[in-house]
This record gives structure tokens, C-alpha cells and sequence, in this order.
């Protein structure tokens, strides 16, 4: 089920107000302007895909900063994924800018200052995860960000297809298998960033496992029964708690006890 934002409803004169509050509530605190703030009109509609979130935005021109003093302010330590869907877009961070045009996307880290300038009306689907569910080395896709990728060969082309047809279905997907779509979003995104960091891809298979056990675990936190023995049941693959903790502990360094304790 998505959720909808739209500014259409209320005067002119409180509609990017609204949107700028809106934009910091749906991702990071954000810095965002616009010339023409009597002219504004945005929508935005998303959904949660286990710990992975799919956005759909659509909106008026401007200019989205996120800068040192909002960092400090709130750092959750994410990529967003930027996919271009109509209009044009100008997406810059660690020194480098990557122009988007309908089909293309890009990777960017919230835990540094970036900047997204859209000229026009534009459509985005924007994804935004935990670091640590890609796996991967963040000093290396340090050096992917604000990288153009073309959505029109190769992998590139295979998911940024995906990912448009994601979009225009956001309202169709529920909760059943939900997590399982994002487990296949993020393999996918795996696979691409390997590809381009020349490195090889984590284990997809054990990787999507952890990432179900633990939308599991945060979906069930208020459960009184929940417990590894509860999580290691058949459904998960696991042999027995004592398997399941080694794990957790190995892919995220803490308990499962432990992990529990800091996200209630």
C-alpha cells in the first residue's frame, strides 16, 4: 500500500512549505529552494519494501541540498538511488555531477553533502537503503557516486526497465511479498555496482536471507515471543537459534539480543 503526498489541495501560498517539510519527513533533512514558491506543485507517493523504501516523486522545479550542518543534524547512513523517469536532472556530490536524463539513474550516500537540481518538471523514483545491505565496500562505491548510469544497455538497462515498471505499480504492491521485492531490487543493485567496481558480487543468496530475518525481526519487535528460536523457525532456513545468532552476529556485528535492545 503507498502512501501520497500532494500539495495540490492547499493554497498557493502554502504548498512548498509544506513540500520542503515533507521532503525532510520522507528521507533526510534536506535544504529546499525554489525562484517561483508561489508556483510550486509536487506529489510524492511510496512504499516500504522490507528495509528498502520506493518513492515517487513528481514536482515543480527546484533545488534539494543536503549539507554539513543537516548531516550532523541527522545522519542515517543511506544510498538513495535516483531514477530518472521524465524531465532532467543534475545530481552532484564528491566532486563529480552526473546529468540524468529519463531512463538513467545514480547512486548517492546521505552521509555527504550532495546536491539535486531539477531546471523543469520532473519525475523521479528515488530508493533509499541502509550502507550496510549492499554489502560492498563504501570506500570503493565511494567512487560510483554521482556516476551516470545508462539505463539503456547492459545491467543498467535491466534494472532502470525494472524500476520504471516499479513505479507506475506502487499502488498495486501489498505487504505479503513485498520484502521479497526489494530483496530482488537490492540484488540486482548489487550486481550492477559490482560490475562497475570490477569486484566480485556478495553472496546474493545468504545476503537476501539476513535482509528477510531482519524486516522480520523489526516488523515482530512488539511481539512478546519473538526470540531467535521463534526466528530460526523452518521458514528462514536456519538449523537452530544458536545457528541463526552466529550468523546475525557474523553479518552485523552484535546479537540478536543486542540488536533488539537498540532499535526499541
Amino acid at each position: 500500500m503507498s502512501t501520497l503526498i500532494a500539495t495540490s489541495d492547499l493554497p498557493a501560498a502554502d504548498r512548498f512549505e509544506y513540500w520542503r517539510s515533507a521532503v525532510t519527513d520522507t528521507f533526510v533533512p534536506l535544504r529546499t529552494e525554489t525562484s517561483r514558491p508561489d508556483r510550486f506543485d509536487g506529489r510524492m507517493r511510496g512504499t516500504a519494501l522490507g528495509a528498502l523504501t520506493v518513492t515517487e516523486i513528481a514536482a515543480s522545479p527546484h533545488i534539494v541540498r543536503r549539507t554539513g550542518p543537516l548531516i550532523a543534524r541527522s545522519d542515517p547512513g543511506h544510498y538513495k538511488i535516483g531514477v530518472q523517469l521524465g524531465g532532467y536532472c543534475l545530481l552532484a556530490q564528491d566532486g563529480r555531477e552526473a546529468a540524468l536524463v529519463p531512463g538513467d539513474f545514480a547512486i548517492y550516500d546521505t552521509t555527504r553533502p550532495y546536491t539535486l537540481a531539477f531546471d523543469d518538471s520532473y519525475r523521479q523514483l528515488v530508493l533509499m537503503l541502509p550502507r550496510r545491505l549492499l554489502r560492498l565496500p563504501q570506500e570503493t562505491v565511494a567512487g560510483l557516486t554521482a556516476t551516470r548510469v545508462s539505463g539503456r544497455r547492459g545491467v543498467g538497462a535491466l534494472l532502470s526497465a525494472f524500476l520504471v515498471q516499479l513505479a507506475g505499480r506502487l499502488d498495486e504492491i501489498d505487504g505479503h511479498g513485498s520484502v521479497r521485492l526489494g530483496d530482488n531490487i537490492v540484488d540486482l543493485l548489487v550486481t550492477l555496482l559490482a560490475e562497475r567496481l570490477d569486484a566480485p558480487a556478495p553472496d546474493a543468496r545468504r545476503r537476501a536471507l539476513m535482509l528477510r530475518v531482519r524486516a522480520h525481526i523489526e516488523r515482530h519487535l512488539d511481539d512478546p515471543d519473538l526470540s531467535p528460536d521463534t526466528i530460526a523457525a523452518a521458514r528462514w532456513g536456519f538449523v537452530d537459534a544458536a545457528h541463526f545468532s552466529r550468523l546475525f552476529k557474523a553479518a552485523y556485528g552484535t546479537t540478536p539480543r543486542e540488536y533488539r535492545v537498540t532499535i526499541t
